[in-house]
This record gives structure tokens, C-alpha cells and sequence, in this order.
């Protein structure tokens, strides 16, 4: 006896059929899949987290209009376990394409099951974003309207008071579940198409889609850390902020509230008297920038900046890393996500490990806790001066080329250029100006910009970029030809063709413009970086696997990779992420990668 549950999709397709547990007429998961071109599938599952939650169903849809839901896990018992064994065949034949809306999480969930997933994925999630990387929501809800204009029942409605999808009752269940599995095959053909049709099916298929897999497996390994040594950190933190609280609480004359912005407002620029600088519309801005401007007349902001920087460290790191471990792994798991960021830069997140400060005292303590297996090491490599590099090559600057190609100090040769004298003459000082110049550059910063970052009048930091402009021509006709080329398009583009639209480039409104024309500099070459990564992430996965390498990737941090490798592996391991991620794509000058290994992460980095 099969249940059935049909309902009607906005276009009055059939979506929803249940398997029961009660035997039946052959149904679909049974079939040979040498039948099957392709299949849409969807997991619903008893949380957010693949590595801790466990599968309750799934959809299944091989055919428009026509979706089927599996029960594996219901409170209700009408369940089919056994359904698993029989699509591990299907699932893991590499012939059949697979199409989904987020197939990372879903590949991740049936890996817990003993399925591993293989073959072409259509995920629409990522070819949604391709199309358009400034769209804040990328959910089946959003493109669903979007594309095919069908309201979908959200989730947090389906699942109401429940504690778990696998409370909701299976009529339900199959309604909510089976339109998902049905609403990535109508967007499928959609979305390809449109890819296609603007030249991002290479981007797709060559990058974004292999490195999903790349993605699961580095999620799974996840990363070991030191708990007791959290702990002490944490304890270490506090006491420090008991002292800075002191100060703060004696320079201000009183007690307070530190996190309180209303409060401080008071303190800061009525009781002080200190100039409010930014008008909010809850009053005057207490924002990090405010303070940072403020220190430079009284102590009391310098202070209430210390606190900060360390009360988000014990917050979001010493305090809450230690409830982020996986019981049934002892690690934690962050997620990469591939369709938050604008440029094509993966993001991190549950926890964020892309926000660790990278220098300072407490940097180097909070990487510390990251610590390798027993008989392990982490191995860190890093990009050398990525953006710059390839800034030289999308530009054909002869300056830029000519120093990466001879191996120079970039950053010295910029201060010898724009301060007029011979390279062995360059300070300390001089080099952090020229840093900051290199760097503001590839921002298309404004005088004033620099003015501010620097600390320096703005008549002077213009002179230092008319200065670099008269050595880089090269770079000053890229920036000029790209604004004009936007201006035409209305977006730009990476190397490897991944767009992004920037409308406001034609914006009235002169400071919207502006902002857009320095996204319009930046976004090609940070945007290349990300794609140079991402290749070469995919390449070196391929390698280790090839050589059947115990070494697993772990964390992706912008220009770094993260890796634990036994301790007889480093070496060989070494040589391979050296030399992928220096090929990963041709330029005209060379990629440079520096490597560092240790116990820890702070040893490594």
C-alpha cells in the first residue's frame, strides 16, 4: 500500500508522493539507475549542521512535476530505512547528474550514512549567485520567486513549535520536502541557460562545482584544537579586561557600562567633552573609527579600543570555540560558503575562522590553540603579496613586472619611488607608508583615504599617489580603462570570467559613484584571487588523493591554506601545495607561496 500526498506546484505540476514502509509496486528508488538521465534530490534532516545532525528524509525528483519523499527518521514511524542502501547505488553512480539547491550539506548528510556522493552537480544555489553575487539571499524561497515566481512555504512554518523536522508529520513533510526536490529541476534548466548564455559555465563547472566536494571533504576533517589551553586563555583575557576596565572606570570617574553605546556616549562627550565626530540616529557614534580618531586627544578612547579588541577575542573565540566542538569528532567544523561574498572570496562561518587577528600578541595566542593530531603537523601556505602580483599582470605595468620578476621588496621600491630616494636609503617607517600605498592602490583609495589611514595631510598623500601613478602608467590606464570599460557594461570581471554587476558606476550621486568606481578597481583583482585559490585548492585535493596522501586539508583563510599532514608526509606535501598553488594559473609575473609548519597554527603561520 503506498501513501500518497499529491498537491499542486503555481504551475499545476504533481510534486508530493510518500514511500511508506509497507510493501508496494516497484517505486522509483528501486528502479535500475541506468534508467535514471538525472536526479533532483533534497535531504531534510534534524538540524543546520551536517556533522552533528542526522538525516529524517529524502526528496527525490527525476522527472518535472513529479517529486517523491522517503522517510527514514519520522517520530511516526512510517519510515523506510532500508531506502538508503538502495540509493547508495544511485547516489554514488558517477554517470547520473545530480541537481540540488545545497548540495555541500547534502552530499555532507549522506556521507554519515555511508553514501558518498559522485558525479556532475547542478547545484542552483551557486548558479543563482554566479548570475548575480550582489544578491544578499541566495534561499530556494528567493530564486523560486524569482525565477519561476513560486511562493514556497518557508521552512520555519512547516516546522512551527516542533523541535525537529522529523516531528512534522509525513503528509506535511512531503509536501514541504518533495517541492524542493521538484523546484531545483524546473530551476535547473533555467539558471544553466542563463550561465551559459553569459559565458559563466566554464566558471561553474571548472571551479565553483568541484570545489564543492573539495569544501565537504575539508569540512569533515575539521580542526583539532587544545581545549585546556582555551581555557587558560580565556581565564587570561579576563583578567586583562579587568584591568583595562579599572582604567577605564578611573579615567572616566565612574562606573559604566562598556558595551553600552548610550552610555558611553555620555562619557565620552558629555562628561569628558570630547567632539562628537558621526551623528546617528540613536545619537553620536561611539564606532571603532570614531574612537580610533578620538585616542588621538584623550586616553579614554585608546582604552575603550583595547577593550573591544579583547572582548570580542574572549567572546568569540576563548569562550565560545570550546561549545563549537564536535562531540562525535573532538573538532570543530566551520562551514565555507561559496555564495555570500560579492568578489568570489569564500567566507567562514559557525565558527568565522577568516577574522583571527593575524599579528599581535593575541593573534599568535588565539592560533595556538589550533593545534595538529598526535604523529601530525599543521602545515600553513601562504600567498606572497597575491593581489599585487596579480594587479602587474591585469595592468601589464613594466614597474610592477619587473620587480616581482626580479624578486624585489615591493614594498621598498614603492617608498624609494614615491619618497625620491635610492632603495638602501628606505626606513622602516618609509616601507609601512609604501605598504599602505601598494595595498591602497588596489582599493582605488583617495587621497583623502590615505590621508586617514596614514595620519597625514591630505595635500600629502595625494602627492605620494601622483607620485606612484608617475612610475606605474601601467596601472594608472588600467584603473582609468576599466572605469570607462564598467561604465559601458555596468559590471566587471575576473580573469577567469566570474562577473559582478556595479550599476552605480552610472550613479548621479557622486559619492555612490565613486565607491562603485573603486569596486570596479578592486573587484577584478580580488576577485581573481579568489578564483586563483580556489583552483588551486581543487588541484591540490586531486594530488593528494592521486598519491593516496593521508594529508587533509582544513581551513581556507583568503590567501592561506591550512593543512594537517603526518609528520612523514611534510616534505612530499610541501612540494606539491608549493607547486600547485604557484601554477594554479599563468601570470606574467611569478607566483610566490611561503610555507611554514609546526605543531600549531601560530608555529605554522
Amino acid at each position: 500500500m503506498e501513501q500518497f500526498s499529491l498537491f499542486k506546484s503555481s504551475k499545476g505540476h504533481e510534486t508530493g508522493q510518500t514511500i511508506s514502509e509497507t510493501p508496494s509496486p516497484p517505486s522509483p528508488i528501486a528502479r535500475q539507475s541506468s534508467s535514471i538521465t538525472e536526479l533532483s534530490f533534497d535531504i531534510e534532516a534534524t538540524g543546520r549542521n551536517p556533522v552533528s545532525d542526522s538525516i529524517v528524509g529524502i526528496a527525490l525528483c527525476r522527472e518535472k512535476g513529479r517529486a517523491y519523499y522517503v522517510p527514514i527518521r519520522h517520530s511516526h514511524r512510517a519510515n523506510v530505512p532500508e531506502a538508503i542502501a538502495i540509493l547508495k547505488k544511485v547516489l554514488e553512480d558517477e554517470a547520473i547528474p545530480k541537481i540540488g539547491h545545497n548540495l555541500k550539506y547534502d552530499i555532507l548528510i549522506m556521507r554519515k550514512e555511508g553514501v558518498h556522493v559522485k558525479g556532475i552537480l547542478y547545484n542552483t544555489m551557486l548558479a543563482s549567485y554566479l548570475l548575480n553575487p550582489n544578491k544578499p539571499d541566495h534561499s530556494l524561497e528567493s530564486v523560486g520567486l524569482e525565477y519561476l515566481l513560486h511562493k514556497k512555504r518557508p521552512f520555519t512554518e512547516v516546522l512551527g513549535k516542533r523541535h525537529s523536522f522529523s516531528d512534522v508529520p509525513i503528509d506535511e513533510a512531503t509536501q514541504y520536502a518533495a517541492e524542493d526536490a521538484a523546484l531545483a529541476m524546473e530551476l535547473k534548466d533555467i539558471l544553466f541557460k542563463k550561465l551559459k548564455d553569459q559565458g559563466l559555465d566554464k566558471l561553474y563547472f571548472e571551479i565553483e562545482m568541484p570545489l564543492i566536494y573539495v569544501l565537504a571533504d575539508m569540512e569533515e576533517a575539521g580542526i583539532k584544537i587544545n581545549k585546556n589551553k582555551l581555557e587558560d586563555l580565556s581565564k587570561e583575557l579576563d583578567r586583562e579586561l579587568g584591568g583595562i576596565e579599572s582604567r577605564i572606570y578611573t579615567i572616566a570617574g565612574e562606573s559604566f557600562n562598556i558595551n553600552s553605546p548610550q552610555q558611553l556616549q555620555k562619557i565620552l562627550f558629555e562628561k569628558i567633552g570630547l567632539k562628537p565626530l558621526k551623528k546617528t540616529k540613536t545619537g553620536y557614534s561611539t564606532g571603532m573609527d570614531v574612537l580610533e580618531e578620538l585616542a588621538k586627544t584623550h586616553e579614554l578612547p585608546m582604552e575603550i579600543l583595547n577593550y573591544r579588541t579583547l572582548y570580542k577575542l574572549k567572546t568569540t573565540y576563548a569562550d565560545a570555540l570550546p561549545k563549537l566542538i564536535n562531540k562525535r569528532t573532538g573538532r570543530i567544523h566551520t562551514s565555507f560558503n561559496q555564495t555570500v561574498t560579492a568578489t568570489g572570496r569564500l567566507s567562514s562561518s559557525e565558527p568565522n575562522l577568516q577574522n583571527i587577528p593575524i599579528r599581535g600578541e593575541w593573534g599568535i595566542r588565539i592560533r595556538e590553540v589550533f593545534i595538529a593530531a598526535d604523529g601530525c603537523a599543521l602545515l600553513s601556505a601562504d600567498y606572497s603579496q597575491i593581489e599585487l602580483r596579480i594587479l602587474a599582470h591585469m595592468s601589464n605595468d613594466e614597474g610592477l613586472i619587473d620587480a616581482f620578476k626580479k624578486d624585489m621588496d615591493i614594498h621598498s621600491k614603492t617608498a624609494s619611488e614615491i619618497f625620491g630616494i635610492p632603495e638602501n636609503a628606505v626606513t622602516g617607517d618609509m616601507r609601512r607608508v609604501a605598504k599602505t600605498v601598494n595595498f591602497g592602490v588596489v582599493y582605488g583609495i583617495s587621497p583623502f583615504g590615505l590621508s586617514e589611514a596614514l595620519n597625514i595631510s591630505p595635500k600629502e598623500a595625494a602627492d605620494f599617489i601622483n607620485r606612484y601613478f608617475d612610475k606605474h602608467a601601467g596601472v594608472r590606464n588600467y584603473m582609468n580603462s576599466t572605469i570607462e570599460a564598467a561604465k559601458e557594461s555596468a559590471y566587471v570581471a575576473t580573469l577567469m570570467g566570474r562577473k559582478r554587476p556595479i550599476p552605480e558606476i552610472n550613479s548621479a550621486n557622486a559619492n555612490i559613484r565613486q565607491q562603485a568606481e573603486r569596486l570596479a578597481i578592486n573587484t577584478p583583482v580580488q576577485g581573481t584571487a579568489a578564483d586563483l585559490i580556489k583552483i588551486a585548492m581543487i588541484n591540490i585535493h586531486k594530488r593528494l588523493k592521486d598519491t593516496n596522501l593521508k594529508t587533509k586539508m582544513t581551513l581556507q583563510i583568503h590567501d592561506e591554506l591550512l593543512f594537517e599532514v603526518p609528520e612523514e608526509e611534510i616534505d612530499a606535501v610541501k612540494e606539491i601545495v608549493k607547486h600547485e598553488m604557484e601554477h594554479a594559473l599563468s601570470l606574467k609575473v611569478p607566483l610566490k607561496v611561503e610555507i611554514g609548519w609546526g605543531r600549531n597554527w601560530a608555529e605554522a603561520h
